[in-house]
Parts: structure tokens; sequence; C-alpha cells
């Protein structure tokens, strides 16, 4: 599955942390989930063979009782807080935000408790307390009152900075192309981009690299992709796939 010359830059940065006795940490985040579908069954059937933790963030204002009961069978998996609605509420010259200032505070984190609550019902086993922002957007000032709803972590796009008051789990490497083809990005690219995160992590970050994908619009090219990044990392010495909530107690 990865015989190509291109995952070759990632071989070789995996194993320079072998060979200096390094463990590279991925989690595995998958937007959008609401209930059973045959995508999302692939996906689950691709990382349960892999042995890949899997974090779905959950809409809870469209999901119900057909996805909690297909994920208890599933012991890998955790549910995260995907906003509320997935609505936008920005205006059309504003990028795209359910989580902004255009309501008041209160009516949004009266959403996000709501949310947190239901999925905490709905999967007692797998509920993961980490908000997950719809298009990874969020307002600065909703962010201190998350801990008080029961949130432990937030996670969005891009490396974490610091002086958060909550802690960042992030993700780092889309494999959607979004402004083109909405399909699967190029395994060139998407390689390209692992391998910077990871000589990041090896110059003194510890942060752990967030792989992130989407099933309801995966198309081959980002199947492809996802099939041959596990089978090429899930039996490195040097990779380390956690699950989210082993990383929110590291």
């Amino acid at each position: 599955m990865t015989d190509g010359t291109s995952w070759e830059p990632l071989r070789r940065e995996l194993d320079r942390w072998q060979a200096a006795g390094r463990l590279a940490r991925f989690w595995l985040r998958d937007d959008d989930a609401v209930e059973p579908t045959p995508d999302l069954e692939r996906l689950l059937a691709l990382t349960g063979e892999s042995g890949i933790p899997l974090t779905l963030a959950v809409i809870p204002a469209l999901t119900g009782e057909g996805l909690a009961a297909r994920l208890t069978k599933e012991t890998g998996v955790s549910v995260a807080v995907h906003g509320w609605s997935h609505i936008n509420h920005a205006g059309p010259e504003r990028k795209k935000q359910e989580l902004g200032n255009e309501r008041s505070a209160d009516v949004v984190l009266g959403e996000l408790g709501e949310g947190f609550r239901l999925l905490q019902r709905l999967h007692p086993a797998g509920f993961l307390p980490v908000l997950v922002p719809p298009w990874n957007r969020i307002d600065a000032a909703l962010i201190p009152a998350l801990p008080g709803l029961g949130f432990r972590a937030l996670s969005i796009y891009g490396r974490a900075k610091e002086g958060s008051p909550i802690p960042l789990l992030n993700t780092h490497v889309d494999m959607i192309d979004w402004h083109g083809t909405r399909g699967g990005r190029s395994e060139e690219e998407l390689v390209a981009e692992l391998v910077a995160e990871l000589r990041d992590r090896f110059a003194g970050s510890d942060e752990p690299i967030g792989v992130l994908a989407h099933h309801l619009v995966h198309d081959a090219a980002a199947w492809k992709f996802l099939s041959a990044l596990f089978a090429l990392t899930s039996r490195h010495p040097a990779v380390l796939w956690s699950p989210a909530g082993a990383l929110l107690d590291h």
C-alpha cells in the first residue's frame, strides 16, 4: 500500500526517530459524524483493522440513538462535542463559524452545555469532554467558560499556542482539499506536511500530531491515503497512535 516514492520522506523521517530512540505520538479526529452510514462503517473497519484509536466529533443536535447503538461495540472510538448544530451564524463576508460573537455568549454556551450533556448520556463509555468547534473556529471570549461546562480540552486546527485558558488538543494535517476538489489532497502534499510536523516535534515540541479526516466527503484518494498512512505508521516502532483521552491525561 505504501510502495510509492511519495511515502519515502515519511519513512525516512520515522526511521530517524527510531534511530534516535524517539517515539512520535499521533491521534486521529474525524468530524461531522451524525448517524451510521456506509462511509462511517468503512472508517470504523479501517481503524479497527489497523488498531488506530478514533475520535469522532459528533454534532449533538443532529445525532441520536442510532449512532449511539452502533458505537457501543467499538471500544477504540471516543466521541467529542462538535459544536451544537453546525450552523453558520457569521455573515456572508466572514468566515463560517457557529461559535462566534454574532449571538450572545449565554445562548452559545447554553447550546454547548446541552450538547455536552446529550452526548455524555448517549455515549457513556466513549464520551470525551472535548469541544471541537465547527470549522475549527470559536470566539476567544467564550473559551474561559468552557471548563465550567465540563470541557477538559479544546480541539481546533494548527499548532497549539501558549496561554490558552483550557488545554488544546489540536489537529495539524487536514486530508481534504476544501478550496479545490473537496476530495482528498495529494499524497505528496500530505506526506510533506506530516514530515514538517514530525521535524517540529523532533526539535523539541511535545504536542501530539493530529490527523483530521471527514469520512462523509472522502473520495478514493482520501481513503487510499488513510489506508496507506495506517499501513506505514501502525507497524513502525517510532509511532504511537494514542486515544485522545490518554493525551488529555498526559
